[in-house]
């Protein structure tokens, strides 16, 4: 595993899962978010946004947590694994308003830069409401053209799991 693509819901939990992966692995974490948002939260044009997936796809070994669909065909050419959290509304919703109320007006840590502190956004909330009924397919035929190593978890257990053993096997090398 030199390059490990996480996606899923917002709210799934892929930066968590970067962060508990980058402990286990050694590989630097590539939050998508980081790099997209400007200050203000500010989107960057389409142009602009791809040339930045590119360059950071094309680094030699990273952990690169995000959905970003228009740019999964940058991404999931060069990833050798892929990680999709496919966890249920009612378990993202929860984790998006938790990390929203909990963190509101600060800094969501190494993933933002100044000018992006943490807000209750309700179009935010819309869009993970109705992920499942408008984008989870999309994203699902997306993700069908991988060849590399696939791990598709529906349950946040299963995902601890995986960690779990995971860590568990790199400890005895």
């Amino acid at each position: 595993m030199k390059r490990i693509l996480i996606v899923g819901c917002p709210g799934a939990g892929k930066s968590t899962a970067a962060r508990s992966l980058t402990k286990i692995t050694g590989l630097p974490v590539i939050h998508l978010d980081g790099h997209y948002w400007k200050p203000g939260w500010v989107r960057p044009g389409q142009d602009e946004w791809r040339a930045k997936v590119q360059e950071l796809a094309n680094r030699p070994r990273w952990i690169m947590d995000g959905n970003y669909g228009g740019s999964l065909d940058l991404r999931l050419p060069v990833a050798d694994t892929l990680i999709h959290l496919d966890f249920s509304t009612a378990v993202c919703v929860t984790r998006a308003l938790r990390r929203a109320i909990t963190g509101l007006g600060s800094l969501r840590g190494e993933e933002f830069d100044e000018g992006c502190p943490e807000r209750l956004d309700w179009a935010f909330l819309r869009f993970v409401l109705n992920y499942r009924r408008g984008q989870r397919l999309p994203d699902l035929e997306r993700l069908s053209h991988f060849r590399g190593e696939q791990h598709r978890f529906t349950a946040p257990r299963q995902l601890k799991m995986y960690l779990a053993n995971l860590e568990a096997s790199r400890s005895k090398e």
